[in-house]
C-alpha cells in the first residue's frame, strides 16, 4: 500500500468520524443534518473513487464503463460541495447562488463525457485526463473559494469570531490545490477533509460561545429581575419603619465588611468564597422582613417592651424565614432561598444557645446568620432608634468585645475587632 493510499483511507475514516458524530449529535436540526451529511458523505465517495481511478488500474474493457460513471459523478459532485456546506451553516442565499453558478459545471460534465474532453478511461482502464480538464480544475477552486466566503458569512453572524481558523482552513485547501495544479500531486480530497473538519468544529464553537454569551445575558437578567424583587421587599420594611429601612442599608455593608476580613484573615475560609459573600450583600437587607407582621404599637413603641409584647417581637424571626420561603421560591435558585431564609431565621440566634427562634448553639447557627448578627447589633448600638439613643462607636465596639464567645461567633468578633478601623469608617460615612 503507497503513501497515497494509506491517507486516501485515513480520510475517509475522518469523514466517517464525523458523519457519526452529526448523526448523534442533538444539537442540530434534521436540515442542518441532512446538509452536513451529504457534505461527508460526498468527500467519502469523491475521495474514494479518485483513488480507484488513479491507483487501481482495472487493466480490462469490463472495468472502463463503471468506472467512467463513477469518475463523471465525482467531477460532478466536487464542485457542490461548498453548495452542501453553505447548506449545512445556514447560508441559504450564497448556497442558492453557488448552487445555480456550478450548475454549469454539471451542464459542461455533461457535454464533454461522450468526448472525453475533461477526462477518459483507455481501453485497458487507465485514467487519462482530457483537452479541456482546466474546466473542471476551475470549478473545483471556485468551490474552494465559496467555501472559504461560507465560513466569513457565517463569522460575521456571530459575536465571537476566529479569523486565524479561517485563514487555516483556506491554507490548508490551497495546499491541496497547488501540487493537483503543478505538480499532479493527488492531495486535494486530503485537504478538503481536513478543511471541512476545520469548518465543522468551527461552526460548532461558534455556536457553543454564542449559548455561553446568551446564557449569561440571561442569568444576568434573571439576577437583576431577583435583586429588584429582593429590594421591593426590602422597602417594604422601609415603608413601615424609616429606622429599619436604614437599618438594613448599613447592614449591606457591615456584613460585606465583616466577611471580606474574615476572608483576609482565613477565618472560615473553606465557606466563604466570593459567591458567599454576593449573596451575603445580596440577601441581608431581607433579614429583618419579617418585621412586616408586628404591630405597628410595638414596632413604634419609645419605651421598653413588655415580656408579652418582647415575644410579639420575636416572632418576626420564624415569620421572616416563612415569608422568603413563600415569596422567593421559584424566584432564586435552591442554595438563595435557603440562605435569605437562614438569614432572617437565625440571625437573633446566640453563640451560647439562648438566642431565638429556635435556641440554636454555637456553629450549628448558620455561618450567614452568625455574620449578620454582628452587623445587625453593632449597627442597633451605634443608631438612634424611638425607643433609645445612639451610643458612640468605640462603646458599642467594646460590647461587642464583651459579648464574644456567648451572643457572638468569637472567632467572627475577633475578625471584627482585628479590623475595628474600618468598621469605625464605614459607620461614619
Amino acid at each position: 500500500m503507497n503513501l497515497y493510499v494509506g491517507v486516501i483511507i485515513l480520510t475517509e475514516l475522518m469523514m466517517l468520524a464525523l458523519t457519526l458524530h452529526v448523526v448523534n449529535y442533538p444539537g442540530f436540526t434534521r436540515i442542518q443534518k441532512a446538509w452536513f451529511l451529504m457534505t461527508f458523505l460526498t468527500i467519502m465517495f469523491c475521495a474514494g473513487v479518485e483513488c480507484i481511478a488513479i491507483e487501481f488500474d482495472a487493466r480490462g474493457p469490463a472495468w472502463v464503463m463503471p468506472l467512467t460513471i463513477l469518475t463523471e459523478m465525482q467531477f460532478v459532485l466536487t464542485p457542490m460541495l461548498p453548495v452542501f456546506f453553505a447548506g449545512a451553516l445556514g447560508v441559504r442565499r450564497l448556497a442558492k447562488w453557488a448552487g445555480a453558478l456550478l450548475s454549469l459545471n454539471v451542464l459542461a460534465e455533461v457535454i464533454a463525457a461522450p468526448f472525453g474532453w475533461i477526462f477518459y478511461f483507455d481501453p485497458i482502464g487507465t485514467y487519462i485526463r482530457g483537452p479541456y480538464y482546466i474546466v473542471y480544475q476551475s470549478f473545483y477552486i471556485l468551490s474552494v473559494v465559496i467555501m472559504v466566503a461560507c465560513m466569513v458569512v457565517v463569522a460575521r453572524r456571530f459575536r465571537n469570531r476566529d479569523l486565524w481558523t479561517i485563514t487555516m482552513a483556506f491554507v490548508v485547501m490551497a495546499a491541496g490545490l497547488l501540487p493537483l495544479i503543478l505538480f499532479d500531486i493527488y492531495t486535494d480530497y486530503p485537504c478538503i477533509a481536513m478543511s471541512a473538519v476545520l469548518c465543522y468544529i468551527y461552526y460548532n464553537d461558534l455556536i457553543q460561545q454564542d449559548i455561553k454569551m446568551e446564557l449569561a445575558t440571561e442569568q444576568e437578567k434573571v439576577t437583576t429581575i431577583q435583586t429588584r424583587i429582593i429590594t421591593g421587599l426590602s422597602s417594604l420594611i422601609e415603608s413601615r419603619d424609616v429606622e429599619t429601612g436604614e437599618h438594613v442599608t448599613r447592614t449591606s455593608a457591615f456584613v460585606r465588611l465583616l466577611a471580606d476580613a474574615a476572608r483576609l484573615d482565613g477565618v472560615y475560609e473553606d465557606q466563604i468564597d466570593e459567591h458567599f459573600i454576593y449573596r451575603l450583600e445580596t440577601l441581608a437587607p431581607m433579614h429583618d422582613i419579617g418585621k412586616i407582621v408586628v404591630p405597628d404599637q410595638i414596632l413604634h413603641k419609645p419605651g421598653k417592651l413588655t415580656p408579652e409584647e418582647f415575644e410579639q417581637m420575636k416572632e418576626h424571626a420564624s415569620a421572616g424565614g416563612r415569608m422568603i420561603r413563600e415569596v422567593l421560591s421559584g424566584v432564586t435558585d435552591e442554595y438563595g432561598l435557603s440562605f435569605a431564609e437562614d438569614l432572617a431565621t437565625y440571625h437573633h440566634e446566640r453563640w451560647d444557645g439562648t438566642g431565638y427562634p429556635t435556641g440554636l448553639a454555637r456553629e450549628d447557627i448558620p455561618l450567614c446568620a452568625r455574620i449578620m448578627a454582628i452587623a445587625d447589633v453593632f449597627d442597633a448600638l451605634i443608631s438612634e432608634r424611638c425607643y433609645k439613643s445612639a451610643i458612640p462607636i468605640p462603646e458599642a465596639i467594646e460590647v461587642i468585645r464583651e459579648e464574644s464567645g456567648t451572643h457572638f461567633d468569637p472567632n467572627l468578633a475577633e475578625v471584627f475587632l482585628n479590623h475595628r478601623k474600618e468598621f469605625e469608617k464605614a459607620a461614619t460615612e
